[in-house]
């Protein structure tokens, strides 16, 4: 089952961030998709915020990854953009289980390297300002994070 939620703004993004984050378990990983400037980094932004982590949350687009370990969890922040071939060079996979919350922009570029559970997060652009995010969960503790937060 997809879940809709509709973003009239960036703190509406944030807000659904900071309650997903609210239901956050190690391992957890989440994937988002849309296109350049949808909201990818703003609902990072409102994840991390809510982890407790004052950093400044930037797409790791020419780093790959961003690691941020003094949260209330450890947040892996990829960004799947420029992988292309490279994904097995840089251990994508390990991060899925280092009892953090991995977050991928982009990453349906790394589709088969996605662990099954997981929740996915399309983001679709609207007008300059609103956003629908579809949310697919796969897995059971994915399934009750949307049924709790939407």
């Amino acid at each position: 089952m997809n879940y809709k939620f509709t973003s009239k703004d960036e703190s509406d993004t944030l807000e659904l961030a900071q309650n997903i984050e609210s239901e956050k378990f190690p391992n957890m990983v989440i994937c988002l998709n849309g296109e350049l400037g949808s909201g990818k980094t703003v609902f990072v932004k409102g994840f991390a915020s809510s982890l407790g982590l004052t950093d400044n949350i930037t797409s790791p687009t020419f780093n790959i990854v961003k690691e941020y370990p003094n949260g209330e969890l450890p947040l892996y922040h990829i960004d799947a953009y420029r992988l292309e071939d490279k994904k097995d060079d840089i251990g994508i996979t390990d991060y899925f289980n280092k009892d953090g919350v991995t977050i991928i922009e982009w990453a349906e570029l790394i589709a088969d390297e996605l662990p099954e559970e997981r929740l996915d997060i399309e983001f679709r652009l609207v007008d300059e300002n609103t956003r629908i995010l579809i949310l697919k969960p796969h897995g059971k503790l994915y399934e009750d994070i949307c049924e709790s937060v939407l």
